[in-house]
């Protein structure tokens, strides 16, 4: 027996329970069609651009291949970032691989060997790499660490050798958990600039 099964005339509640339509006041019933009316249309719609975005991929990989075999190049595996233009430049298509990066134990390694420098070094010598440290290995409102500024880091040029020790062990720590890609379409404006084509519904 199929306990899903909804009595005609009755809608079930948010906590499950069943309530004759009579019972239901008629601006409720209202927006339940409305809510259900829209949220069928955006998936609809999500649907329109999963399809989209699939074509677009596999059209640019496709190109990418297409123009590497004409110089005999063959590229295997993923493409990585590729920008794609008209001929006159108006439109633009990007397709762009974001990573995602994370840090194994040898970040903690290579904060000691940080840690050490500035203790040696005397305090207001060089106040400005203390404070750009202490910022790197802060973490943000999750409590994760912002990849970016710990990386940050190797462009300062320190030439302390534990210093270059800790650098590299940052590089050796980098460990790639994942990536995620997208395709990203601009025109360009009257004053030359490239403007998004938002397909986010909140930009558009």
């Amino acid at each position: 027996m199929n306990t899903d099964i909804i009595p005609a005339g009755h809608r079930k509640d948010s906590r499950g329970r069943l309530v004759p339509e009579s019972q239901i006041k008629e601006i409720d019933l209202l927006r339940d069609e409305l809510v259900r009316e829209l949220n069928a249309e955006a998936i609809a719609v999500q649907a329109v651009l999963a399809k989209f975005k699939k074509k677009a991929f596999d059209t640019i990989n496709t190109f990418v291949d297409l123009s590497a075999e004409k110089y005999g190049a063959k590229l295997g595996g993923n493409k990585g970032n590729v920008s794609l233009l008209t001929f006159d430049g108006a439109l633009r298509v990007q397709l762009a691989i974001q990573e995602s990066i994370q840090f194994d134990e040898r970040l903690q390694a290579a904060k000691e060997l940080i840690d050490e420098c500035l203790r040696e070094w005397t305090v207001g010598a060089r106040p400005e790499i203390a404070t750009l440290v202490q910022d790197a290995f802060r973490v943000d409102s999750a409590g994760k660490l912002r990849t970016g500024s710990v990386l940050a880091l190797r462009r300062l040029d320190i030439t302390d050798p534990r210093w270059q020790d800790a650098m590299q062990a940052i590089s050796d720590a980098v460990q790639v958990v994942g990536s995620k890609s997208y395709v990203r379409f601009h025109h360009r404006d009257a004053n030359g600039q490239y403007q998004a084509v938002s397909l986010d519904i909140a930009g558009v």
